[in-house]
């Protein structure tokens, strides 16, 4: 009987919503062009930056990380912790509620941050710690851990994928390996589910419950204050067919201008280019390390010495400009960034060694399927260059090409590739997610956990727990650059090119957050 009146409740409140939107639609809907089609609702399922972008429209989040890096109180009110550092007791703000008008509740953050900590990097590792987490009353809830760790804001707080965004218990109760369908969030916006068309269009309107915060704005955290009624995201895969429309004013905000483009949209003075993300965004080669032939470390190997970093730069970015290569797995230009053990990498191409290291592999000639996603030009530019490696190197290889929205269905195939698996896919990463052991994904190692291939390195699995329990910020980096050297000898992945994609919108909106996601709050428009 609740559940039926809370669908009945969410049904109502989305009706007066819509109909709200619905009648300032002519100045008060952004009509955007997001970076793919979204196709998943679960950000907590998928790592895809479209779904974790419908997180932040849908959803809230306990900290929030601002530009400064700081992890900062969102749904949290105050918050304690025991002299002992094994207790930690939150409670939420005042007025909370869900898109269905129900409140939040402490039950819905436990359930919400225990569900993400089964598939996320660092919340695998608060998981490991946790002891317990119990509600003391509605409104706090406590967190009792097994040792003391350091980095439980920063878990709470994380900014990107996997977000540990708050959901109804009843949502959050689905098991971490399905995927969960229902979209009632605690966020500013709420999804219009009923006119949502896969393959063409998401459309979300003010969330009327949702409670912002007084501070500021700053990246993912402060205020989050919608300013306009209605986001309508259109997916448009052909780059002309949005330049035309973004050109005309039929849209407001193209989310990723690419490179070839951006002389044409300069010279329309309606329309601004600008890159508002500081990092810039990492990409990488990911290897499927359960099936032949990458499941040999001489494969992987191999390639690190034909990868030619300023070639993925050029085609992802289109220009040094916006592209360069990044010899570290962590972010260039961030602390723990380092070229230690880059050799191979790094150095003049080396087919011939390649080729030794493919000959000791004992290849046998079996099929590589490169994933590749035409409506996603990181993606797509990416595997057009890795596919004319395989092949000078005498690989048998082919693309296996699709949108974006199925490359990552197929990715978590674990079957061989005559089964509908896969042995190499391509994506990139946004600066944020790349700068220590922590949060970087791709490198974490620890097989059937980790992230889609699956790589098991008991090596980098030891270091990172050394890391976590580091004394000092000197013993950390000499720990994250040990990590760093083992991965170049067992090739989680290859990063690419650390790059930038700059945003386009219309001069009628402002109020745009510099950010590595496209926040949609804060923007008005004329």
């Amino acid at each position: 009987m609740k559940a039926s009146f809370r669908s009945l409740m969410g049904a109502a409140v989305l009706a007066a919503a819509m109909l709200h939107a619905g009648g300032a639609a002519a100045e008060k809907t952004i009509k955007f062009i997001p970076e793919a089609d979204l196709k998943s609702l679960d950000p907590i399922w998928t790592t895809a930056y479209i779904t974790r972008n419908h997180g932040y429209m849908v959803y809230d989040t306990l900290f929030a990380t601002d530009a400064k890096f700081q992890v900062r109180p969102q749904m949290v009110d105050t918050y304690q912790v025991s002299a002992d550092k094994l207790t930690w007791t939150f409670t939420l703000r005042d007025g909370l509620k869900f898109s269905d008008g129900q409140p939040v509740r402490s039950a819905d953050c436990i359930a919400s941050i225990e569900r993400w900590a089964k598939r996320d990097v660092l919340g695998q590792k608060l998981g490991e710690l946790t002891e317990s987490w119990t509600a003391v009353n509605d409104k706090t809830f406590k967190l009792k851990l097994k040792k003391p760790f350091a980095f439980v804001l920063e878990a709470l707080g994380k900014p990107s994928s996997n977000v540990p965004f708050i959901m109804p218990e009843r949502v959050a109760k689905t098991d971490a390996f399905t995927q969960i369908t229902d979209p009632i969030g605690s966020g500013p916006f709420m999804m219009v589910k009923s006119e949502w068309v896969p393959g063409s269009k998401v459309v979300y309107v003010k969330n009327p419950y949702y409670r912002p915060r007084s501070e500021p704005p700053s990246w993912a955290a402060g205020g989050k204050v919608v300013k306009v009624d209605r986001v309508e995201w259109l997916y448009i895969p052909d780059s002309a067919t949005a330049a035309n429309a973004i050109n005309a004013g039929e849209v407001d905000w193209w989310q990723q201008l690419p490179p070839d483009l951006i002389p044409v949209l300069a010279a329309n003075k309606d329309i601004k280019i600008e890159n508002t993300d500081p990092l810039g965004s990492i990409g990488i080669l990911r290897f499927n390390h359960l099936q032949p032939p990458f499941n040999n470390p001489k494969m992987r190997e191999a390639l690190l010495y034909v990868v030619n970093q300023q070639d993925y730069a050029i085609g992802i970015a289109g220009s040094p400009k916006n592209g360069h290569p990044c010899y570290s797995f962590y972010t260039c230009g961030t602390p723990l960034a380092s070229e230690l053990g880059a050799g191979p990498l790094k150095g003049k191409r080396d087919f011939d060694k390649a080729k030794a290291l493919i000959k000791e592999a004992g290849y046998k000639g079996e099929k590589i399927v490169v994933l590749d996603a035409t409506d996603q030009p990181i993606v797509h530019a990416q595997a057009l260059i890795t596919l004319e490696l395989l092949k000078k190197l005498g690989l048998n290889a082919e693309l296996a090409s699709s949108d974006w929205g199925t490359l990552i269905t197929r990715r978590a195939s674990k079957e061989p590739v005559d089964k509908g698996g896969w042995s190499i896919f391509h994506t990139w990463f946004v600066g944020p997610d790349m700068t220590t052991p922590a949060l970087n994904a791709p490198l974490r190692a620890s097989g059937a956990d980790a992230w889609f291939g699956w790589p098991s390195d008991p090596k980098i699995e030891a270091l990172r727990n050394q890391w976590f329990a580091a004394a000092d910020p000197a013993a950390a980096k000499t720990l994250a650059e040990q990590i760093q050297a083992e991965a170049f000898k067992s090739v989680p992945y290859i990063p690419t090119a650390q790059f930038i994609i700059p945003t386009a919108y219309r001069t009628d909106l402002s109020g745009i957050l510099v950010s590595p996601i496209p926040l949609m709050w804060n923007v008005e428009k004329k």
